[in-house]
């Protein structure tokens, strides 16, 4: 009779869940022990940065990733990483050690007491199976879960039970499948098309979402189709709309009235693949101008139940693209104004030392191939980003969906991970940098072809910002002088530099080296807004 190990092994095999992030504990070594031929470990010096390289890699794949973390320690110092995780949709598996059965109710060391508790305010599905035999079907259960909800499971499995028998049943689990169909139906189509066609002055909002689902390219002939403006969703952590077409506006601010404002002279807006909304700034107001009508579709049916305002539709927001694109008619005239793709302006620039972020982004856009996939982790520069940036490609941009920072670097180690064909940059403030700094080191240990761009004011530049906002000027603890990560990196082992001015920058970023390395530019301090 095989083990419980070996079916879920061979299971996960099966799902195609067999590149493993983690960083195991005494707990995790059993369900470890003869991994079969064609599985990867991917070894993270810490539980944040392992979560973070997991995230991106399932972004990047569209598929469900195995995390494998040590107990309630572990599970606990991954937590604040997941939180981007849960935001993004990320379907990341996650599969912890727990004690010994016999261990758990005398609270031995190492014992996570209800361990399905400690995650459940994020996760979308969490347990710890009540025998050894229900491992197997309990681990299923976690992998589709995970590609159902796109959200994060959680299975805490005593470490005893991976060398039980499995049990005569067990084998069933290996051919299971879980499909799910989420197009509109007959009635649900005729309403959202009549809703849309009739609309006089529509307005489209996208949200990550879109970008993740693959639907780039379509947003693009549905918003030209429908001819009005485009908006990307607040706390945008992917691109889901060139961000120079014509008809885009850019990013909704984050609160309540100016995304009312935004909204002023529209009977319609549309609303694809997005919460509605995800506010940060407390601003309030009205949620949509007098005569507004909003439509929400998402496949999140968590996110449809709490919007404050609106109709949804619980669909695939790719079907709908579909059906919309089936059934509106051409119109008369090119949606899009004529001239192509709106011009970027002349780089700012600053008197003394070090460079304008602005100039730093020119440089990438410049010397970097179209098709660049940047993952982005330095709030206070995001203004003079997309001032500079022109991001035409599906999959061009990541950014921690919550906020929560350490995301970025080990957030870029996964996308390459992913996509080791494609050119990946991580743009990294020195603030952002040391919350996920160890994830150079697995950059170094598989030869991650990554360029760090690592950008040095020795500030927390966004928390300055908001305690203007706030109207705390004098706060302390914002500055961080003294950091020189190109000794941190090459001590991880990545190759570093130190830039100084822009021809040096841009020399450095003309380089295509097939290994990680870091780029250090100084900066001005800049605002996010």
């Amino acid at each position: 009779m095989p083990s419980v190990r070996r079916v879920s092994h061979s299971l996960l095999e099966r799902q195609g869940l067999t590149t493993v992030f983690g960083n195991p504990g005494s707990n995790e070594l059993p369900f470890l022990a003869g991994l079969p031929d064609g599985f990867r470990y991917v070894l993270g010096l810490h539980e944040g940065a392992v979560v973070g390289m997991a995230d991106g890699y399932a972004q990047a794949t569209g598929h469900p990733v195995l995390v494998n973390l040590h107990a309630a320690s572990g599970s606990g110092n991954a937590m604040g990483a997941l939180t981007n995780a849960v935001a993004s949709r990320t379907p990341l598996v996650v599969v912890a050690g727990q004690q010994v059965r016999s261990a758990i109710g005398p609270e031995a060391n190492l014992a996570s007491v209800d361990a399905p508790a400690l995650m459940k305010p994020l996760v979308g599905w969490a347990a710890e199976p009540a025998c050894a035999e229900d491992v197997p079907r309990a681990l299923a259960q976690a992998v589709f879960e995970a590609r159902l909800q796109r959200r994060p499971t959680y299975l805490s499995v005593p470490y005893d039970d991976w060398s039980a028998d499995a049990g005569d049943n067990a084998l069933a689990v290996l051919e299971r499948r879980v499909l799910r169909a989420a197009a509109p139906g007959g009635e649900q189509h005729r309403w959202l098309v009549e809703r849309v066609a009739s609309a006089r002055r529509p307005a489209l909002v996208l949200g990550g979402d879109i970008d993740s689902a693959g639907r780039f390219d379509d947003a693009v002939r549905l918003a030209e189709r429908l001819g009005g403006p485009v908006w990307a969703a607040p706390s945008l952590f992917r691109l889901p709309f060139p961000n120079r077409h014509p008809l885009f506006r850019g990013v909704l601010p984050a609160g309540i009235a100016p995304v009312s404002e935004a909204f002023e002279g529209h009977d319609l807006v549309l609303v694809l693949g997005a919460p509605v909304f995800r506010y940060h700034e407390h601003l309030p107001g009205r949620y949509l101008p007098e005569g507004t009508r909003l439509i929400q579709v998402t496949e999140d049916a968590s996110a449809a139940a709490r919007a404050p305002m609106g109709e949804a539709l619980v669909a695939d927001p790719g079907a709908v693209i579909d059906v919309l694109l089936e059934s509106l008619d051409e119109p008369a005239a090119p949606a899009a104004p004529a001239g192509g793709y709106r011009p970027v302006a002349e780089p700012l620039a600053v008197e003394g030392p070090g460079l304008h972020p602005e100039q730093v982004f020119a440089a990438l856009r410049d010397e970097l191939p179209e098709d660049t996939a940047y993952v982005v982790e330095s709030t206070s520069t995001n203004a003079a980003w997309w001032r500079q940036m022109d991001l035409r490609r599906q999959g061009s941009y990541y950014f921690p969906a919550a906020g929560g920072l350490g995301f970025g670097l080990p957030g870029a180690v996964g996308v390459a991970m992913a996509q080791p064909d494609r050119p990946v940059v991580a743009v990294i403030g020195d603030g952002s940098a040391n919350y996920g700094i160890t994830a150079l080191w697995t950059a170094a240990q598989h030869r991650v072809p990554l360029t760090v761009v690592l950008l040095r004011n020795g500030t927390y530049g966004a928390l300055r910002w908001f305690g203007g906002l706030l109207g705390v000027p004098d706060a302390p603890g914002l500055d961080i002088p003294g950091l020189d990560f190109t000794r941190i990196a090459e001590g991880y082992g990545v190759r570093a530099q130190h830039v100084g001015g822009v021809a040096e920058l841009r020399a450095a970023l003309a380089e295509r080296p097939d290994h990680p390395r870091l780029i250090q530019v100084d900066t001005a301090l800049t605002t996010p807004s």
